[in-house]
C-alpha cells in the first residue's frame, strides 16, 4: 500500500504532528507499506535516511503564495500513485490537490488553524472554546468557512479527544466521519536527565510554542512570586523577546532558563532534569506533552481545558487549575515544591495512567483505518 504523508511540522521541529508523524510512518514502513512523507521545514539539509520511510522537505520561509502553490503541486505529483493521502497538517493545500487526484483521504485534527491564525495575526482575543460560538466579520466568517471547507472533504477524520470530536462536528463534519484515537506516545530508551542550568532546589519545566494561549507570561508571573523556584522554557516562537523581558522586569533572570527549540532526545532530557512539569494553556486538543511528562515521572499541573482533563484527574494523577487563574496555579505549585511525598504519590498514579495510552494501541487503530482504503 502507498501511503503519503502530509505535515507542516517535522523533527527538528517540536510539537504533536512533529511527534506523530515520524512514529506513524515508521510503523506503516516496518509493516511493509510505501510510506512517502512531505513537510515543510525551515532548513533542507537533514539526514533524513535516518528513516525507513521518504521525507520530502519543501522550504518554509519563502514568500507564502508561491510555497501555497509549489506544495499543492508537490502533493499532486508524489500523490499520483498513492493509495491514500494522510493529512496530518497543510489541509488546504492537500484538499486542493486532491481535486484533481481524487485519491481517498484521512485528516487528523489537532486543533483550529482558523482560531490559531486569527489570534497569531492580533485579529481576535477570544479563546478557543468563544470563537466557535462567536459571530464575526466577513474576514473571520471566510477563515471559519475554509476550515469547516478542507475538513469536509476529508472521508474520514481523526481526532485526539472526545472534546476535539465534537467541536470539529460542529463545524459541519458528520459523527460517521468521526474517529477518536488518543495520542500516545513511546519515550526513546535511556533518556538521561540534562543538568539543567538553574541553582533552584526545585526546577518547573513546560514544552510548547510561544504563543498567546500557552500564556507562559503568567506562569512566569507564578514564579516570580515563589522562591527558590526555576522555570525552565523549552520552545521558541513570537513571543520569545516579550518574555524575556517581562522576566527581566520581574528580576528573576537567574530563575528562569530559556532552552529555546531542542531536538526531541533534547527535550525530553530538560523535562527528566526537572522537578514538575506545568501547562498553562487556555486550549489544548489533548496536550501528547502531558503524556510524556507523565511517562518521565513528572507531576503535572495543567489547566481544565479541551481534551486534558481527559488524561489529566484533578487531585488523582496530577492537578488541574481554571485557565487564567494565576492565584490557583501558585497555590497548587506550592503545595507540590512542599511536599515530595505528594509529588510521588501523583507520579505513581499518573504511570498507570499511561497504560491506558499505550504508543502500539495508537499505531494500531491508525494503521487499520488507512488499511481499510487498500
Amino acid at each position: 500500500m502507498q501511503i503519503l504523508l502530509v505535515t507542516g511540522i517535522f523533527p527538528p521541529d517540536i510539537g504533536g504532528p512533529a511527534t506523530y508523524v515520524p512514529e506513524i510512518a515508521k510503523a506503516l514502513a516496518t509493516k511493509g507499506h510505501s510510506v512517502r512523507v512531505i513537510t515543510l521545514s525551515d532548513c533542507l539539509n537533514h539526514d533524513d535516511k535516518i528513516y525507513n520511510f521518504e521525507v520530502l522537505r519543501l522550504p518554509r520561509l519563502i514568500f507564502k503564495p508561491w510555497r501555497l502553490i509549489s506544495t499543492i503541486f508537490k502533493i499532486i505529483q508524489l500523490g499520483w500513485n498513492a493509495d491514500v493521502l494522510f493529512v496530518n497538517g497543510l489541509a488546504m493545500e492537500a484538499v486542493v490537490a486532491n481535486l484533481l487526484l481524487r485519491k481517498p483521504m484521512v485528516q487528523k485534527v489537532v486543533g483550529d488553524l482558523a482560531w490559531e491564525r486569527a489570534r497569531n495575526k492580533g485579529w481576535v482575543k477570544d479563546n478557543f472554546d468563544d470563537f466557535q460560538k462567536q459571530r464575526y466579520g466577513i474576514k473571520l466568517k471566510t477563515l471559519k468557512w475554509l476550515r469547516s471547507w478542507w475538513t469536509k472533504q476529508a472521508n474520514r477524520v481523526i481526532v485526539p479527544s472526545n472534546y476535539l470530536g465534537r467541536c470539529v462536528h460542529n463545524w459541519g463534519v458528520s459523527k460517521d466521519k468521526l474517529v477518536v484515537i488518543y495520542n500516545a506516545l513511546e519515550i526513546p530508551k535511556n533518556i538521561s536527565p540534562a543538568q539543567v542550568p538553574l541553582q533552584t532546589s526545585i526546577k518547573v519545566v513546560t514544552v510548547g510554542r510561544l504563543v498567546p494561549w500557552k500564556h507562559i507570561d503568567r506562569l512566569i508571573e507564578v514564579i516570580a512570586g515563589l522562591k527558590d523556584i526555576g522555570l525552565v522554557i523549552v520552545g521558541d516562537g513570537s513571543l520569545r523577546t516579550e518574555l524575556e523581558e517581562k522576566t527581566q522586569s520581574f528580576g528573576i533572570i537567574d530563575r528562569v532558563y530559556f532552552a529555546g527549540q531542542r531536538s526531541k532526545d533534547e527535550t525530553l532530557a530538560l523535562m527528566a532534569g526537572s522537578d514538575i512539569f506545568v501547562l498553562n494553556s487556555s486550549y489544548e486538543g489533548l496536550p501528547h506533552v502531558v503524556l510524556e511528562a507523565m511517562s518521565l515521572g513528572l507531576p503535572v499541573v495543567a489547566t481544565a481545558v479541551g481534551g486534558t482533563p481527559e488524561v489529566v484527574q484533578d487531585g488523582e494523577n496530577g492537578y488541574l487549575v481554571k485557565p487564567l487563574d494565576n492565584q490557583g496555579l501558585f497555590k497548587m505549585l506550592s503545595k507540590l515544591t512542599e511536599s515530595s511525598e505528594l509529588r510521588q504519590c501523583l507520579i505513581e498514579k499518573s504511570t498507570k495512567t499511561i497504560e491506558g495510552f499505550r504508543f502500539e494501541k495508537m499505531i494500531t487503530e491508525s494503521m487499520q483505518l488507512l488499511e481499510s482504503y487498500k
